[in-house]
């Protein structure tokens, strides 16, 4: 039999720290379910020092999933580990991460410690972590740029403290795959005790290269690797789940390893993260992007058309993707509704969310003739934002342009129990919209993203809009979705309010990690 990869998936953890990507608990637990249908072996839930609500989202998590292990991130810091501790308590299966600098430039101008001190530190924090779990993870941050006779040494030391997965990462995104892959081969090689731990890898995407350094490192003795959904992560993300996973399925001539996750969940699982974060998947992504089995070129179809393998090395369908679907529209009953969105690996909580669904289904099935999957999956995403926080809630909305006259708008909002109604001009109706709103709440946020994307084809297509507000250095995303783009944009404007107005989630203690 073929060796396990474990797969970890740091999208709640490293993937919100993307900037703008930041998660309620409530959305975390979400994710978090899809990750364990998708059988991702690892989630890393969070920093639970990070914040009240970072701790509350780890626990949340840890509370309910049953067959994937729960990690949370701590710093080699006594208060980080028992917090994490504590966080994890209600875990079927936990694990403590913890970390510290080793390269030189980290050690010297950061932490202002001696290699002495770092190791010191490193085994202590492994040796407090063993008190809450068996299962503890060390990284020394910035491996790919640290002096390899250290690693030795500070990898020797937790191992013997209780570690019992080394993660190496490339913090910076700074190595090349032969290297990188020959820094794993010869820490397992020079390290006496490396038989009773696992090695891991933890790669960024600056150069481009966090896919093909996880891989690299696979091939040379790696038995964990460490990615994120849709590769989100801090500055140019983390290696992607997907392609890291497919490459290891598609090319097992060359990889003697196999993982246990189950491929048809990866397009759910990226679709809901893609609208949670408001990060929309670009249409050439692999895997998942909208044309990664697109075909136009003749010769490309026509040899599609002959044999599917001319052209294609993977199975849409082993992804996610179908070539068949059930045909929803406004005749389509509850049952079969309910059926779908169960499909699509949503669950229903109540009978009341059923019918509250259900609802939104006929309401927006007077808007269109035919109901798509991204559709169901947009009515969902935006029904659950929408029940975080109402204290904003669009009632009406009448926006004007007209060629030669300036656009404007009037809304009328109902804030907490009181309507009230707002005028504004602007230099197109979604400007003159978002003024309007404005006029009313006065929330003094800055507008950091306006972004619109098509659900589907067709002119009667829900537009999905996505805006970022910043306010005080806090920043959120609003989701909106409706036929009509400027009531999308509205709804969206207003579910960003609504979170800045909600507790702020979270405050990293220290940005830079593993």
């Amino acid at each position: 039999m073929k060796d396990q990869l474990i797969i970890f998936d740091t999208t709640l953890r490293d993937g919100e720290q993307s900037p703008g990507a930041s998660m309620t608990r409530d959305e975390k637990v979400r994710i978090a379910r899809a990750l364990e249908r998708l059988k991702v072996n690892i989630i890393e839930a969070g920093f639970p020092a990070a914040s009240v609500g970072d701790f509350e989202a780890v626990q949340a998590v840890a509370n309910i999933i049953k067959d994937s292990t729960v990690c949370g991130l701590a710093r080699a810091l006594d208060k980080d580990i028992d917090r994490a501790g504590e966080a994890l308590k209600g875990a079927a299966q936990s694990r403590i991460h913890t970390f510290i600098a080793t390269s030189p430039i980290h050690m010297q101008m950061k932490l202002n410690m001696t290699p002495e001190q770092v190791i010191e530190h490193a085994v202590r924090a492994v040796k407090r972590a063993r008190q809450y779990t068996d299962d503890v993870e060390f990284s020394p941050e910035d491996a790919g740029r640290s002096e390899e006779d250290f690693l030795c040494r500070i990898l020797e030391a937790v191992i013997d403290a209780g570690a019992t997965t080394l993660n190496i990462p490339d913090t910076v995104g700074y190595s090349i795959p032969q290297q990188f892959g020959a820094t794993i081969a010869n820490l397992i090689q020079r390290i006496p005790n490396s038989d009773k731990a696992i090695f891991s890898v933890h790669c960024h995407n600056d150069l481009g290269l966090a896919v093909a350094n996880s891989l690299s490192a696979v091939m040379n003795g790696a038995r964990q690797v460490e990615c994120t959904i849709n590769g989100l992560g801090e500055r140019a993300g983390n290696a992607s789940l997907e392609e890291v996973v497919m490459a290891v399925k598609t090319r097992q001539d060359v990889f003697d390893c196999q993982t246990r996750i189950d491929t048809r969940e990866i397009l759910t699982c990226s679709k809901l993260v893609s609208s949670i974060t408001g990060f929309p998947v670009q249409p050439n992504k692999a895997i998942v992007g909208a044309n990664a089995f697109a075909h136009e070129s003749g010769i490309h179809q026509d040899g599609i058309l002959k044999n599917r393998e001319t052209y294609e090395i993977m199975r849409a369908e082993d992804v996610g993707w179908s070539a068949n679907r059930m045909v929803l529209g406004k005749h389509s009953g509850r049952n079969a509704f309910k059926s779908r969105i169960v499909e699509l690996g949503f669950e229903f909580g109540s009978e009341a969310e059923l019918n509250e669904a259900f609802a939104r289904f006929k309401q927006l099935a007077d808007k269109k003739h035919e109901i798509f999957d991204e559709d169901l999956q947009m009515l969902i995403s935006e029904a659950s934002f929408e029940a975080e926080d109402e204290h904003i809630k669009l009632i009406a909305l009448k926006a004007c342009s007209e060629t030669g006259e300036t656009p404007c708008s009037t809304v009328t909002l109902r804030v907490d129990n009181a309507e009230v109604t707002g005028n504004a001009e602007g230099g197109g109706v979604v400007d003159a919209t978002f003024k309007a709103i404005e006029s009313v709440i006065q929330s003094n946020a800055t507008l950091e993203l306006y972004s619109v994307n098509n659900v589907t084809t067709g002119t009667d297509s829900q537009g999905e809009v996505t805006v970022r507000l910043e306010k005080a250095g806090r920043i959120v995303n609003g989701l909106g979705a409706d036929t009509d783009i400027v009531t999308a944009s509205a709804k969206a404007y207003i579910n960003a309010l609504n979170k800045l107005h909600s507790p702020e989630q979270r405050r990293h203690p220290q940005k830079s990690d593993v």
